[in-house]
């Protein structure tokens, strides 16, 4: 299918110049908007969920009504993967505004806004739960401690990339800007080339997978939803200078590529290795105010795999919310040639909530999974202002060279360096962790923890309440292995 700078809804119409013009002239009628409140129609042949009614306001005026979409995610149930609906609403505000949750199932007995550290006072009466919001914040609402048909509820910031009517019929003219309107676009894949910018608007679908591929100076924007019903949505490869911002999708990755920023992106995945934010083989890639909640690790990062190759270099996410219904919120090492070996180096890792995990294998266990094979060297990887929230299933830590055979073609080389900054973790669940070297020359090197807190106590060496004969590891139930060496824990 060929692909024209502008496309509206109802899957690939190419409409006439004329009724662009139109549709021009009532630009602005596209979106509902109050002072500082933009929300978004749902469009025809979206899936909702009527769960819950969500609605906003400001300045005690009228409410507006914010649809709920269907979206998926996984439940492990014994050994089986079950894909569960939830709920996902959207809108962008500036200032502050009151926002009302309907639960349409019945009464609600207690309700969570979460991440918890955002202290979000909410009040609850009947089926309403209703708070304020003062800046973006990407949020679970959980009724009566559902987890899974619960509401992911994105407060976005105004898009500033947002074309008015006026920008629109200047753009019609560039064949370097592809426009998706509001409504529902079922495509295969649209690849993006140097110097294009894809708008996906708010109340716009894109059932199928964008590709930046082989490009200088992309972008894809917006407020709309890249939401495939199979695997994929957002994929950066081969690419530079690349701009992803506001989107709301399945999964992206970044492959063989530098210079990537993503910025206000929410992932959901429901499938078979639903990886959230994945990295191959790329250097400078940062993440910025994102949402992950997934049917796999939220946050890898890997060498060479398949078709990618080399190491990884200067990765950063900031400010972030993770949600792990399988596996781990940040893995980092597993995968890359044994043959030509690889470092993956400079990780930083700041101000994110980790809200669950779930993983009863072994060997894939971990908030925090540091786990170097088929000869990576993994170093300088920085955790920092870390909250994690009382998980179902898991361990801590867990940091290993390791060969995991079903995976790597050899054990890694090195891990070093690697700090835990201001990391605090309030639960019961957490099962043993783990820092293991492989032989006397694959070892770690260097770990250390500042500020560790674990149910409200800071461990370290000289802490209250730990005998003389105790190992400060065992305070915070983290088994120190052979093969490793200046393993440290400050107050």
């Amino acid at each position: 299918m060929k692909y024209t700078n502008f496309i509206f809804s109802n899957s690939f119409r190419l409409f006439s110049i004329l009724l662009m013009g139109i549709m021009l002239s009532a630009g602005e009628n596209l979106y509902a908007q109050a002072t500082d409140i933009v929300t978004y129609a749902a469009p025809e042949g979206a899936k909702l969920n009527d769960t819950y009614s969500v609605m906003v306001r400001q300045n005690n005026g009228d409410w507006q009504l914010v649809p709920s979409y269907n979206v998926m995610v996984d439940e492990v149930a014994g050994t089986n993967h079950n894909v569960r609906n939830c709920s996902m609403a959207y809108f962008d505000f500036a200032g502050t505004v009151d926002v009302k949750v309907i639960y349409n199932k019945g009464t609600v007995d207690k309700a969570q806004v979460r991440p918890l550290s955002y202290d979000i006072k909410h009040s609850v009466n009947g089926n309403e739960i209703t708070f304020q919001l003062d800046c973006s914040r990407n949020l679970s609402i959980e009724v009566n401690g559902d987890i899974f048909n619960n509401l992911q509820l994105f407060a976005n910031p105004i898009d500033t990339y947002r074309p008015t009517s006026k920008d629109l019929k200047r753009l019609k003219k560039d064949s370097n800007y592809i426009y998706f309107a509001p409504g529902y676009h079922k495509i295969d894949r649209l690849t993006v080339g140097t110097n294009q910018t894809v708008y996906v608007s708010g109340g716009a679908i894109v059932d199928g997978e964008i590709v930046v591929d082989h490009a200088d100076n992309a972008k894809v924007l917006g407020r709309g939803m890249i939401y495939p019903y199979r695997k994929k949505g957002l994929i950066v490869s081969h690419s530079s200078n690349v701009k992803i911002d506001g989107i709301f999708t399945t999964q992206t990755t970044v492959s063989d590529s530098h210079d990537v920023s993503l910025n206000n992106v929410k992932v959901m995945s429901y499938y078979g290795w639903g990886d959230g934010f994945n990295v191959f083989s790329s250097t400078n890639v940062a993440y910025t105010h994102v949402f992950a909640r997934t049917s796999d690790d939220c946050s890898s990062i890997y060498a060479s795999r398949g078709e990618h190759h080399g190491g990884c270099r200067n990765i950063m996410m900031e400010d972030a919310v993770l949600w792990a219904d399988v596996a781990h919120p940040f893995t980092v090492g597993l995968h890359g040639d044994a043959k030509r070996p690889d470092t993956i180096e400079d990780l930083f890792y700041k101000n994110v909530d980790v809200l669950d995990m779930k993983e009863k294998q072994i060997d894939y266990q971990g908030v925090f999974a540091i786990i170097a094979g088929d000869n990576n060297t993994v170093r300088n990887v920085t955790f920092e202002n870390i909250r994690i929230e009382n998980f179902r299933e898991g361990k801590l830590f867990d940091i290993r060279v390791a060969n995991n055979k079903k995976y790597c073609a050899a054990p890694g080389l090195a891990i070093e360096n690697i700090n835990f900054n201001n990391i605090s973790y309030n639960g019961d669940r957490a099962e043993l962790s783990l820092i293991i070297g492989y032989n006397e020359s694959r070892k770690v090197k260097g770990v250390h923890f500042k500020n560790l807190v674990i149910n409200g106590e800071v461990i370290y060496d000289k802490m209250p309440g730990k005998p003389g004969w105790y190992k400060t590891s065992d305070m915070a139930s983290i088994f120190i292995g052979e093969h490793v060496e200046d393993v440290t824990f400050e107050k």
